[in-house]
C-alpha cells in the first residue's frame, strides 16, 4: 500500500538530491527536515471526548487515517485536528487491542496524506524521525536511529505485539499514534510506547503489521483470530518430562468456556499444551501467536499432556473479533 502526498517534485526526488531550500544544511539535517517536510502534513492531533489525546497519520487523500488503539479507547467522539488547524469529525473505523492500532475516517476528501513503506527492509542503525501532534503542538518531531528490530510488545488484550521496531527517537506523551518515518519520508512504524524510567527506548509497531490490520479494520470493522475458548498460563516442565518431550515448558489450561471449541473436543483444567499442529507452544504467548485467523474453521492436532502422561486432541478452533 504505498501512497503518495501527491505534492510537489520532493517525494520523487533521488534521496541524495537536495531538498529545496535545505540546500546549506548538512547532509544528515537534510534527510530529517525533507523526511519532515513530506510526513508532516499528513499528521494529525486525535482528541478523544476529553478522555485522553494522541496523534495519527492520514494515509489516503480520501479521509483514513491510523492511529493507536488507545488513544481513541472508549471515545463516544473523536476529533482530528489538521496542521493547519483545521478540526474535522472522525469516526471510528475500527480498532484492535492485540496491536494497539486503530483506524479513523475523516469526513472530506482531497487530504494531504504520507506514503506507507515497509517495516520489513528496516536495519539497525538506520535513520527514523517520530512526528507527532502533542497536547496540539502540530509537527513536533524527533528524530534518532532503528535501536532494534522484532522486538515484541505486550498490547492491552494481553497478546504479543510482533515484529515491533524499537529506536531512541524520542516519544513524548501526546506522540502516540503518530508516524515513524525513514529518511525517504515514508511512514514505517506507528510510535506506540516507551519504557518510562528508561532513556532512549521507544517503540512502534511496524508498518507491515499496520497495513494488514488496517486492510481488516477497513473490510470486516475487527481483525479475526481463531479462538479455543481457554484461558492458559505457561508453566515448566519437570525436568525428566521436558527430557522426554523435547521442551522446557508448555501453556496449561487455567480455564474453559463451557462450550468452547475446546471443551467440547475434550481438553480439560490442567492439560498442559505442548504443540499445535506439529508447532512448538513453549508458553501462553506462543499459542496465541499461532491462533491467526486463517486457523478459525481448520480443524488443528493439539499435543497435549495430562497427568504426564501425552495425548493428542483434534479441536476445531472458531473465530474471535
Amino acid at each position: 500500500m504505498a501512497i503518495g502526498r501527491g505534492e510537489t517534485d520532493i517525494a520523487r526526488m533521488p534521496l541524495d538530491a537536495p531538498v529545496p531550500d535545505v540546500v546549506d544544511l548538512d547532509p544528515y539535517s537534510a534527510r530529517v527536515v525533507g523526511a519532515v517536510a513530506r510526513v508532516a502534513p499528513a499528521v494529525l492531533h486525535i482528541g478523544n471526548d476529553g478522555r485522553g489525546q494522541g496523534s495519527g497519520v492520514l494515509f489516503t487523500p480520501d479521509g483514513y487515517a491510523l492511529t493507536n488503539s488507545h488513544v481513541v479507547a472508549g471515545a463516544k467522539a473523536v476529533t482530528a485536528t489538521l496542521p493547519d488547524g483545521r478540526r474535522v469529525a472522525a469516526r471510528l473505523v475500527g480498532d484492535d487491542p492485540g496491536t494497539d492500532l486503530a483506524v479513523l475516517r475523516l469526513d472530506g476528501s482531497g487530504f494531504e496524506h504520507a506514503e506507507l513503506g515497509r517495516s520489513g527492509t528496516l536495519r539497525v542503525g538506520q535513520l527514523v524521525v517520530a512526528i507527532g501532534a502533542p497536547y496540539g503542538f502540530q509537527a513536533t518531531v524527533t528524530a534518532g536511529i532503528v535501536s532494534g528490530l522484532g522486538r515484541t510488545l505486550r498490547a492491552r488484550d494481553g497478546r504479543l505485539i510482533q515484529s515491533v521496531v524499537q529506536t531512541d527517537a524520542a516519544l513524548n506523551p501526546g506522540n502516540s499514534g503518530g508516524p515513524l518515518a525513514d529518511a525517504a519520508g515514508r511512514v514505517v512504524g506507528i510510535n506506540t510506547a516507551i519504557i518510562a524510567p528508561a532513556q532512549g527506548i521507544c517503540f512502534a509497531v511496524g508498518i507491515d503489521t499496520a497495513v494488514s490490520v488496517a486492510a481488516q479494520l477497513m473490510r470486516d470493522g475487527h481483525v479475526r483470530r481463531a479462538r479455543l475458548g481457554i484461558s492458559v498460563q505457561t508453566v515448566e516442565l519437570p525436568g525428566r518430562l521436558a527430557r522426554g518431550m523435547g521442551q522446557a515448558s508448555g501453556a496449561m489450561v487455567t480455564g474453559l468456556q463451557a462450550d468452547g471449541p475446546a471443551a467440547q473436543a475434550g481438553l480439560r483444567p490442567g492439560d498442559v499444551i505442548l504443540r499445535l499442529d506439529g508447532a512448538a507452544v513453549d508458553g501462553a504467548d506462543a499459542l496465541h501467536g499461532l491462533l491467526t485467523g486463517e486457523r478459525a474453521g481448520v480443524a488443528v492436532a493439539l499435543d497435549v499432556l495430562r497427568e504426564a502422561a501425552p495425548l493428542r486432541l483434534v479441536v476445531t478452533p472458531d473465530a474471535s473479533g
